[in-house]
């Protein structure tokens, strides 16, 4: 009886769970089997598995093979266990050694001719691997992505064979060289919005303290070209931040070329996409927009117009930061902590206000339209600004205004004010105790939260706007003032706090 063992992963959210293949060679009726709670992609293994060693002029022994794959009450789901079957295999068949083995984990998927295919999920293996401090032997075009692990020896290869010839000492994988970090798309200028000062200075406070937004205005206003400049006025990603959103985005078999991920990213889904979609799921539980646009930016156009159960799933989120899904056998947890941006029409046809165009229902239509947005999710956005269309005289006329880079200092530096004092938290996550507000501005905030109804929850994010204006200024303590700008973004909402 011949016993080996490697490493692999399985995926709960972006944590990797390690996986020990054991693979066992026995006298017996010729079998090859998997056991460990294997999906229908790991038993296929065998078939891929078996024919891969064929194109190498191997064969299987004429044996029980037995693969177990522990924990054993743990589903194992997908293809990238292929790798490490395959060479627990070889190196049960003594074709490998199996000391050399055991001191790595395996992720990848084979083909039929012994090539080694890209998988999801390679960055999060690697960090896994580093904490176990093993190696990783992964695809070769996923290497810088996996070097991106830390301190760990990579075997990126091309196909079984050249890992084989690494191991017998006649051929040497080199080591993967860092990627880099992935390009942003170019991102358009602020200076290039005409007029909408109050929009503009909305977007900068959204900007400054990570918080949500809405806009209301009528076609063509602007909403959607003030929400694509709000990427290029966030900070970069610290370096913890980008391996967290660089992590979430290799589950999900989106990070381009094993570039890290720097920038905030900037998910804008369809307004018809589903709950799924938006929150996470799907067979295999994988990440939604929610958590692509995590410690970014989650634009939803038209919100009125997504379907209610994918708007409302979005509160939880909104709150803790994280979302859950759950399965019968498993609860799949991912980050999620976004700025929502979100724009919609006054009305159906968009035009409510303007005597000339509105429809014949209104003010009603615009008050029905606005219900579809339930009071809680309204409750949860922290600034509304009214955004109309800028005359066409205004706009020929207008000089250039304040450039993204100008606003985009004052953004960071605001950060800067707020990790001094609260330290990772933004303002938007920010506990009461740390906002240092004066008792007069405090008083101005109950009074107005009084005479508008506010909820505990709008209180609170009252006096979290009102703290990033002031910290916009350099001013150490919330006055009256910052508390008065923002309450113009806060009663905005129709008979809502």
């Amino acid at each position: 009886m011949s016993i080996a063992r490697i490493r692999s992963f399985a995926f709960s959210g972006i944590d990797a769970v390690p996986v020990d293949v054991e693979v066992q060679i026995s006298s017996g009726l010729p079998a090859f089997l998997i056991v460990g709670l294997p999906d229908k992609a790991v038993a296929e293994a065998r078939e891929r598995v078996r024919a891969a060693l064929t194109a190498m002029g191997l064969s299987l022994p004429p044996k029980r093979i037995l693969i177990n794959l522990a924990p054993a009450d743990l589903q194992k789901e997908g293809s990238h266990f292929d790798l490490a079957i395959a060479l627990g295999v070889l190196a049960a068949m003594e074709v490998l050694p199996r000391d050399e083995i055991a001191g790595y984990a395996a992720i990848g998927e084979l083909s039929l001719d012994g090539r080694v295919n890209p998988v999801t999920g390679v960055l999060p293996a690697a960090l896994g691997a580093s904490a176990l401090a093993l190696g990783l032997i992964c695809p070769q075009q996923q290497g810088g992505e996996a070097a991106w692990g830390g301190e760990i020896e990579v075997l990126a290869t091309p196909d079984l064979l050249s890992l084989m010839n690494h191991f017998r000492g006649t051929q040497v994988l080199s080591p993967p060289v860092l990627p880099g970090s992935a390009s942003s798309p170019h991102a358009a200028d602020l200076s290039e919005v005409k007029g909408m000062q109050t929009a503009k200075r909305a977007l900068e406070i959204c900007a400054a303290g990570a918080h949500s937004l809405i806009m209301i205005g009528p076609p063509g206003a602007g909403k959607s070209m003030l929400a694509e400049r709000l990427a290029g006025l966030l900070p970069n990603l610290t370096s913890a931040e980008a391996l967290e959103v660089s992590a979430i985005h290799s589950v999900a078999g989106q990070l381009t070329d094993g570039k890290l991920i720097k920038r905030p990213p900037f998910r804008e889904p369809h307004h018809s996409a589903s709950q799924a979609a938006i929150i996470g799921g799907g067979p295999r539980a994988k990440p939604g927009e929610v958590s692509l646009a995590h410690r970014g930016v989650l634009f939803l156009d038209e919100m009125p117009e997504l379907p209610r159960q994918s708007m409302e799933a979005l509160r939880a989120p909104m709150e803790t930061g994280r979302t859950t899904i759950s399965r019968a056998a498993a609860h799949v947890t991912y980050p999620a902590r976004f700025q929502l941006v979100a724009a919609m029409n006054p009305c159906r046809c968009g035009y409510l206000g303007d005597a000339s165009r509105e429809c014949g229902r209104a003010p009603r239509c615009g008050e029905e339209y606005l219900s579809k947005i339930s009071g809680p999710m309204l409750d949860r956005i922290d600034l509304c600004v009214q955004v109309q269309p800028v005359p066409i005289a205004e706009i020929a006329r207008a000089g250039t205004g304040e450039t993204t880079q100008v606003v985009a200092a004052r953004v960071e530096a605001s950060r800067e004010r707020q990790h001094a004092r609260q330290g990772p938290l933004s303002n938007a996550e920010a506990s009461l105790e740390a906002l240092a507000i004066s008792p007069d501005a405090r008083t101005l905030a109950e009074q107005a939260a009084e005479r508008l109804h506010l909820s505990a929850r709008g209180f609170t994010r009252l006096l979290r706007v009102s703290r990033t204006i002031a910290d916009l200024v350099g001013c150490a303590l919330v006055n009256r003032t910052h508390v008065a700008e923002a309450l113009g973004y806060r009663h905005r909402f129709p008979g809502r706090g």
